[in-house]
């Protein structure tokens, strides 16, 4: 591994991400996740902004140049500008930055028909702009848009360009595609192609995910000699969105094509963060991050594991802050079973766990959801025994009318003793959990942070249906656990959840 390049990372999620529909992030948040892409998650530059774009995009652009500055960062926060001779330039002087990613048309196809526009004129603007970028001490990359088409349709025009730009004085040029119409073979031979023609140039690649090949063709044009790539927190952005950061700097690792400045452990918290800030919710199933690509469902999996680790691969969940998990149900075998009894302390003799597993499988194949937590209430209702050091929600009254603000008050049971609160909150659950909140204190129990809420009932419309209410809470580690609860009302179903997460925190409690 001694020969492997250091690839630079760009992460746009804050500019390009931006373009994901119905998402627009808040002055305050773009301080937030620029702080942590940077000094946290440790990618080499961040993509913050679009000049002349809105007032709150200037503002959040002022506050991030400013830490950065404070903290001499500076030079990796970066700006797109337009080639408008000196309005872009001066906008992000304003906004407190240095560094300016210009917008070059890539391809004679769009210089053409969208800027209506001679490529001769089109490069005496380039010149022109960043003459006085020069002249306002600005540096500047430059992206050609559209690049992938205009490389294969037009080559004369993208030499001249580069000509033109080997003129300038330019720190890095982006590849675009901007489209995504790429796979790894165009990737490879056209980028290839750059790196021959130019090889002092710094060139970075800016892939789509149109076909789902984003961070192959990041791979292939790293191997071609991309000297950095351009990424996004979920890959959030147009239409099908950019390179996955997680996926892209975990596939360069491990493949050997290079290594990053960005710090593993981090990237589920990063991730975490954006699916918050933006609404998105990120797949289950999306590889390093997804909330099931550590977990197992089929006891075969489970079976090797136990037997010398026979599933695992070099993504090994604790490298990226993880725990490997296995899933309870219909798929579940015995070794299932025993990882989650041994990880919730729990020990049962060879029939008992037999009974427990045949009650999962029989769950499973009424399609009913079962998550490690529920295994002490499992184990109960099929060893016909109270749960140890049972928790109860004695009694709850939840009110909830139009004009008035909602109102909870509860009973808490716990080793014999009880206590009662009132709370009033936003809605009816929050009200009856500040009402919570206020009953466990006594009993020296925090409740942990809600980060999830789903309900679920079956199709056919029927108001008298029954209501699965799973809530994912922030647990100990970056994932956090999740309770289940069914009942014909919802708020009944969400009050069965919860107490058996105040069961799992109150377990945890008294084993510690």
């Amino acid at each position: 591994m001694a020969d492997v390049r250091h690839i630079e990372v760009m992460d746009t999620t804050l500019r390009d991400g931006e373009q994901t529909p119905e998402i627009a992030y808040t002055p305050a948040e773009k301080l937030q996740l620029a702080r942590m892409l940077v000094a946290d998650v440790g990618v080499d530059r961040i993509e913050i902004a679009g000049t002349r774009v809105s007032e709150g995009e200037r503002e959040a652009a002022r506050q991030i140049t400013r830490w950065a500055r404070k903290e001499g960062l500076l030079g990796r926060i970066e700006m797109l500008g337009y080639c408008d001779g000196q309005l872009s330039v001066d906008w992000l002087r304003e906004a407190g930055g240095q560094v300016m990613n210009l917008l070059v048309k890539g391809s004679e196809k769009h210089c053409r028909g969208q800027l209506r526009m001679a490529p001769e004129k089109h490069r005496k603007w380039v010149s022109s702009t960043l003459a006085y970028a020069r002249k306002r001490r600005v540096r500047t990359n430059v992206y050609l848009e559209d690049w992938s088409s205009g490389v294969r349709e037009s080559f004369d025009y993208v030499f001249a360009m580069m000509q033109c730009l080997g003129e300038q004085r330019v720190d890095r040029v982006y590849l675009a595609d901007t489209l995504g119409t790429f796979a790894p073979a165009d990737v490879s031979r056209y980028v290839g192609l750059m790196a021959a023609t130019w090889p002092d140039v710094h060139f970075e690649f800016h892939g789509h995910n149109d076909y789902g090949l984003a961070t192959a063709n990041c791979l292939a044009a790293v191997e071609a000699g991309a000297r950095g790539v351009h990424t996004s927190v979920n890959g959030l952005g147009e239409r099908a969105g950019n390179t996955k950061l997680a996926e892209v700097v975990a596939a360069l690792r491990d493949h050997g094509v290079g290594e990053t400045a960005v710090d593993e452990s981090r990237l589920v918290a990063v991730s975490r963060m954006v699916e918050i800030f933006s609404g998105k919710d990120v797949s289950a199933n999306a590889p390093i991050v997804g909330r099931d690509v550590f977990t197992h469902a089929a006891g075969i999996h489970a079976d090797g594991d136990a037997k010398g680790d026979l599933y695992t691969t070099a993504l090994a969940p604790a490298r990226f802050g993880r725990k490997r998990r296995y899933a309870l149900g219909k798929l579940s075998g015995k070794a299932s079973v025993n990882e989650n009894l041994k990880r919730l302390g729990i020990q049962l003799s060879d029939q008992e766990r037999d009974l427990v597993l045949q009650r999962i499988v029989e769950l499973g194949d009424k399609k009913h959801a079962v998550v490690p937590e529920d295994l002490r209430f499992i184990i109960a209702d099929v060893l016909k025994t109270p749960p140890e050091q049972m928790l109860r929600i004695a009694t709850y009254h939840v009110s909830v009318g139009d004009g008035a603000q909602p109102q909870a008050s509860v009973e808490v049971a716990y080793h014999g003793e009880c206590s009662e609160a009132e709370a009033t909150g936003d809605g009816g659950y929050d009200a009856f959990m500040n009402a919570v909140k206020k009953a466990v204190r006594r009993f020296g129990i925090e409740v942990p942070r809600l980060q999830d809420f789903r309900v679920r009932i079956p199709p056919g419309g029927r108001t008298s249906a029954l209501v699965e209410t799973i809530i994912t809470w922030r647990g100990d580690d970056e994932d956090g656990f999740s309770t289940l609860g069914v009942d014909s009302d919802q708020i009944a179903a969400a009050v069965i959840a919860t107490e058996k997460m105040l069961n799992v925190v109150a377990a945890r409690q008294d084993e510690a």
